[in-house]
């Protein structure tokens, strides 16, 4: 049965969320600066906005926002590694590419020969260690399969009130990729595109060149939307957002300030290597270009409004954080959080003036809670419930009233379901 998707032709403001990429630590950032957006403004449901844009890991986060997981579902589930209804491994966006390497490894042979023969045709035009060069087609388009995130997202897109089809959504979701063959970027969910699988074309819109493996659809194959915009927050605005929430991870650092900051040592990012150069390079490149595509947006899309929150340039907290490491995002979720949480409060009497119009209001109380983490927003609240259940198990007929009981966890278990 497909859902007809929500036309929102009254009063109501459409309001859009866009998704930034920035590989898996940027999406546990944007976990956390959803987290605490979420909690901080008051009138508006990011499980019910008017659209979703993702790209890359903004893809992961924005397809499972529209597929009604809570932000606390997601920190506990993505971040705090807390089971609920389907756990999720780290591991899986790190599953090497076994297949593509044996292939290239069995074409070894046939492009030495290969590379023998044209030497040995043509010895004056160029020299063997020329003709070898051919053996770069030796090497593996991607270094992961990130096949095992598609079949996570199958499974938890198909469990009761989710959907795997873009069709199905009661709310618009784009998610972007680009076209590897002709560099174009891609909107699935899209008419056209809208066949595809929501698991399948998360997976395709986060396949990092060199990183993971570009993925196959419909005969075509596509890469990290991100190689052409890092963000694009503009087809949240065409397609009908009045305003548009936008988070973008990928900001490069900016040394001398950090040093200042006392956030990095100096020399740090140079003497740190060439992954953290190409980092840097690439970080610029994106955000080059988001900025002057948000300089255009007053001109192209008058009346409308766009908000984004990202991480401060002075801040090597994130830049340098190891994208393998489970601690590491568990504090850069704590980190992003408590980044948006700050942001918020310095530009409170800013973003009240302009969310006021949508009819959005900032929780200052919460925002002014020093004490706050992700935990206490998680379980704070669910404290005298945890009391008074063990308070409970003390009680003499706990045993008699166990069927009781296990109908109750039942519930619980589907409400988190729904």
């Amino acid at each position: 049965m497909v859902v007809k998707k929500q036309d929102d032709k009254s009063a109501k403001p459409r309001i859009g969320l866009a998704l930034g990429g920035g590989g898996p630590l940027g999406g546990i950032y944007e976990i956390g600066a959803v987290r605490a957006l979420d909690e901080a403004l008051e009138g508006v449901d990011l499980n019910d906005l008017y659209v979703y844009v993702g790209v890359s890991a903004g893809a992961f986060v924005a397809a499972n926002l529209a597929n009604q997981m809570t932000t606390a579902q997601l920190c506990r589930i993505f971040v705090k590694n807390e089971a609920e209804v389907h756990p999720f491994h780290p591991q899986v966006f790190y599953r090497p590419a076994v297949r593509e390497y044996a292939r290239r490894a069995m074409a070894v042979p046939g492009l030495v020969w290969e590379a023998l023969g044209r030497f040995a045709n043509n010895p004056y035009d160029q020299n063997l260690l020329e003709a070898m060069t051919i053996l770069a087609q030796a090497v593996p388009a991607g270094l992961f399969d990130n096949e095992g995130l598609h079949e996570y997202l199958q499974r938890a897109f198909s469990m009761l009130g989710r959907t795997n089809d873009f069709r199905q959504l009661r709310r618009r979701l784009y998610i972007i990729a680009a076209d590897l063959e002709s560099s174009e970027a891609v909107r699935f969910g899209s008419p056209g595109f809208d066949h595809v699988p929501i698991s399948r074309a998360v997976q395709a819109s986060i396949a990092s060149p060199a990183l993971y493996m570009p993925v196959e659809i419909d005969g075509r194959y596509y890469l990290d939307g991100t190689l052409r915009k890092g963000l694009h927050a503009s087809v949240a605005m065409e397609d009908g957002a009045d305003l548009v929430l936008a988070i973008n991870p990928l900001v490069p650092i900016d040394a001398s300030a950090a040093v200042r900051a006392g956030t990095m040592k100096p020399r740090s990012l140079l003497n740190n290597g060439m992954p953290n150069i190409l980092s840097q390079t690439f970080r610029t490149m994106i955000y080059s270009r988001m900025q002057s595509g948000i300089a255009q947006y007053e001109r192209e899309y008058p009346g409308k409004e766009i908000i984004v929150f990202e991480p401060t340039r002075d801040d090597a907290k994130l830049f340098f954080s190891n994208m393998f490491s489970f601690q590491s995002r568990r504090m850069v979720c704590e980190h992003a959080y408590q980044m948006t949480r700050r942001e918020l409060l310095r530009r409170a009497d800013e973003l009240e003036e302009r969310l006021g119009p949508y009819g959005i209001k900032l929780r200052r109380d919460y925002l002014e809670d020093e004490q706050r983490t992700i935990s206490t927003s998680l379980y704070g609240e669910m404290l005298p419930l945890y009391v008074a259940r063990e308070r409970y198990q003390r009680k003499p007929w706990r045993k008699l009233s166990s069927g009781i009981e296990n109908v109750s966890d039942f519930i619980q278990n589907a409400r988190s379901i729904l």
